[in-house]
């Protein structure tokens, strides 16, 4: 099912956020995935998140999708040019991945592979027009497709608590204009900002789902602070989970930070998204703290 049909019924969609192995066996992904996360309505799989080599989003949605679960296909621009992208969207269609989310994509100098040469032949606002053209049934160059043309939720992600609200604005209204159909944005920790955000998102009739990084300790989120875009973590959060080191560690400090920006931010969005990181055991708990 298409995410876009659930915001359509006036559902609060939850997804969260696995991350394919560094190797060819993906079946602890796929299980770890059906025990916890299959209560929510949706799982993004990234695509070589943070520019490091991993087993394709594409391949893990597929095994996701065989076990039940209702997969998001994440799609960045860093490392295929526009007939890879525009193929594997094709792919995506025979498998019924109908969920996408779009993305430029980290560049390759802060992965594993910094030798690596980034292609960035589109970036997500091209993207998401490449997805829009092949729905009509064509491809980029003007070329008919065969057949019945693929039909797809596109998603985007924007900042909302980034420095510049105006220019997080202007950025959403590119992607809108360009075919985007929901939201899904970067981690929240300042439900004030987001909310601000949101008022003014409003003019724009897209659902938006709020992103949640389940914070893990002080150190976490001061490199986060210093080194990911988009994110500002409140010094007395930091100071928080630095309070106790074992409840941090257990998980139990960042879940409840995270339920209560949820709590704080839930009646102004259409849904949220969890990044997990490892913690995908943590999901239900949050879930329940959240009140969802």
């Amino acid at each position: 099912m298409k995410v876009t049909d659930l915001f359509a019924k006036g559902e609060f969609v939850v997804s969260a956020e696995v991350g394919p192995p560094k190797g060819c066996h993906i079946e602890g992904v796929v299980e770890e995935a059906k025990e916890f996360l299959s209560g929510i309505n949706a799982v993004n799989v990234t695509d070589c998140q943070s520019s490091v080599m991993r087993m394709g989003s594409l391949a893990t949605c597929i095994k996701l999708k065989e076990a039940g679960l209702t997969p998001i296909f994440q799609m960045t621009c860093r490392d295929r040019n526009r007939i890879a992208l525009q193929s594997d969207l094709l792919s995506a269609a025979a498998f019924g991945i109908e969920n996408l989310l779009l993305l430029t994509g980290d560049h390759t100098k802060l992965g594993d592979h910094p030798q690596a040469k980034p292609v960035f032949d589109l970036d997500s606002v091209s993207l998401i027009h490449a997805v829009k053209t092949l729905e009509s049934g064509y491809d980029l160059a003007g070329n008919e497709l065969v057949g019945e043309p693929p039909k797809f939720a596109k998603g985007a992600v924007v900042s909302p608590c980034s420095d510049s609200i105006d220019a997080q604005l202007a950025k959403m209204e590119r992607k809108v204009l360009a075919g985007a159909e929901y939201f899904q944005t970067q981690a929240v920790y300042e439900p004030e900002k987001f909310i601000a955000f949101m008022e003014k998102a409003k003019q724009f009739g897209k659902p938006v789902q709020l992103g949640i990084v389940i914070p893990k300790n002080a150190g976490m989120c001061r490199y986060m602070n210093k080194n990911v875009a988009g994110i500002s973590i409140p010094e007395d959060m930091i100071n928080e989970l630095a309070a106790d080191k074992e409840a941090a560690k257990a998980g139990i400090t960042g879940v409840a930070i995270a339920a209560r920006i949820i709590r704080a931010c839930k009646d102004y969005c259409q849904g949220v998204h969890i990044m997990a990181m490892g913690w995908e055991s943590k999901v239900p708990g949050l879930l329940e703290q959240a009140g969802l």
